[in-house]
């Protein structure tokens, strides 16, 4: 698992890659706020707040995508988490 998990997600550009919602799948935007369970994402002007736990992702284009799920607590808080690693 890479670092980019521990990393802030604010500025930083977020894909869905997988979601059990198809219209999610492929969006794409700037993070512009987080909370414990959401993802607020600035989609060519339109805000866009996005449950976490429905959503795999990538960040900045990185080859690994992020399971929403695992990060389902406050940013403040994911910072500072052990993950396991596959």
């Amino acid at each position: 698992m890479s670092d980019s998990i521990h990393m802030p997600f604010l500025a930083r550009n977020l894909t869905v890659a997988a979601s059990p919602d198809s219209q999610l799948v492929g969006i794409s935007g700037m993070v512009v706020g987080e909370t414990r369970r959401t993802i607020v994402i600035d989609v060519d002007g339109n805000i866009k707040n996005i449950a976490k736990n429905i959503i795999d992702f990538t960040l900045d284009d990185e080859g690994e995508i992020i399971q929403g799920a695992m990060v389902c607590q406050r940013p403040e808080d994911r910072i500072h988490r052990n993950y396991r690693r596959n």
